[in-house]
């Protein structure tokens, strides 16, 4: 009665363990991971947390005479994930935030270890504060790419 016991236990806490761990390997549905964002060397990260929430940054170079060529994150203020449709909203860095509202979609790589595997596009808005303190917005469309899951795996993700 002891063995089957201490049985049941282990096969329950692997169970739980096994729950609860990140997916090293991507689940098919997961598209937590790093996406291009407007120009060569900005990204996007994205992480799926449980019921849909969406959390990450915008890392862009800024183009202010006091922050030109240094990179700027913007955290996420808020974010959603249902279905394939996905928004964010990005938290006020240098007089700049985001908001992107869209659809993920498979994209033309064969394997998540490929360029483009998923693919987010939609409207991101960028606003803008001016000098007397109003805020301006500008959209456009966006097409994201997924980077390669590999290359992903070794950077470090911001909270």
């Amino acid at each position: 009665m002891k063995t089957v016991f201490a049985f049941l236990v282990i096969v329950v806490a692997g169970c739980v363990a096994w729950a609860q761990a990140p997916n090293a390997g991507g689940s098919s549905d997961d598209i937590s991971g790093m996406y291009s964002f407007l120009q060569g060397g900005e990204f996007v990260q994205i992480n799926v947390e449980d019921g849909g929430l969406v959390t990450g940054f915008v890392s862009r170079y800024g183009d202010s005479d006091a922050d030109k060529g240094a990179f700027l994150d913007h955290t996420f203020s808020e974010g959603s994930l249902k279905g394939n449709a996905i928004h964010f909203k990005t938290r006020v860095v240098h007089g700049i935030s985001y908001e992107f509202s869209g659809t993920v979609e498979r994209g033309s790589g064969k394997t998540a270890a490929d360029d483009g595997y998923r693919v987010i596009r939609g409207k991101l808005t960028e606003y803008t504060e001016d000098a007397n303190k109003k805020m301006n917005a500008r959209s456009r469309e966006l097409t994201m790419k997924s980077f390669p899951q590999d290359a992903v795996a070794d950077r470090p993700q911001k909270d």
